[in-house]
């Protein structure tokens, strides 16, 4: 299968591949993140936004939310989800904006897409370079130090064409700024079964590192991977969300 082709090829599946994440909830913790942090402003923008579900839940907290992603058939799909919305095909590691952002965000770990330190250190400047003075930008990330490589996180999911079941998993091998997210999904229906794997090279970081990169750009709060409580991060968890107010 070739890279990325489960957001491409599958990508009408990829809203059931994600269909054990509250996605509200996730959303209305960065809310509370930007009046707590942020300059309370609505301009939000969603960078690898995918079918646009978060961008959803912005705009109907009264946010004017827009997004961007390097792949159009998931575009497509956010589009109908937000048909008020303004969707961009662009690489979130070299994106512009037409009108500085009072809140730019990365879910899902997709941080990492930027698959090498210098794209995350593109990523981190394009995020710096579309904000507003005192604007947030927030992801959630993981500490390559801290994976471990055989956990793995199942579900299943109904579908029309039949019963499907999607696990995932990342794998770091030890060394070096690279490290994989593997995922496979099965469809048993009436035609047989089916399997896709697939793999995909993501950067690797540790959390100092990642800081690292941030401080020229950014005020970082670090907080624990919790989006019903905001508490700061622990120090041990392996990931962590960063709430990085634009300096």
């Amino acid at each position: 299968m070739p890279a990325n082709a489960l957001y491409t090829d599958l990508s009408g599946y990829y809203d059931l591949m994600c269909a054990d994440i509250d996605y509200q909830a996730q959303s209305q913790c960065v809310q509370r993140l930007q009046q707590l942090f942020g300059n309370a402003g609505k301009r939000h923008l969603d960078i690898a936004c995918g079918t646009g579900p978060h961008v959803r839940y912005f705009l109907d907290g009264g946010f004017h939310s827009s997004g961007l992603d390097i792949n159009q058939p998931m575009l497509d799909q956010a589009l109908l989800r937000c048909p008020e919305a303004h969707f961009s095909l662009q690489d979130m590691c070299g994106f512009s904006v037409s009108q500085p952002q009072d809140l730019i965000t990365c879910f899902l770990y997709s941080i990492h897409y930027s698959a090498s330190i210098e794209r995350l250190k593109d990523c981190i400047a394009s995020a710096h370079a579309a904000l507003v003075e005192g604007g947030l930008f927030c992801f959630n990330a993981v500490d390559k130090q801290q994976i471990d490589n055989g956990a793995w996180v199942s579900h299943n999911a109904g579908h029309a064409d039949g019963l499907l079941s999607f696990s995932s998993g990342w794998h770091y091998p030890g060394e070096g700024a690279q490290q994989l997210l593997k995922l496979r999904v099965e469809r048993r229906g009436a035609d047989g079964r089916q399997v896709w794997k697939d793999e995909h090279p993501m950067v690797a970081v540790s959390f100092s590192e990642l800081l690292a990169l941030l401080a020229p750009y950014f005020a970082v709060q670090m907080l624990e991977h919790d989006y019903d409580r905001i508490l700061p991060w622990d120090g041990a968890s392996g990931n962590a969300l960063f709430a990085c107010v634009e300096i």
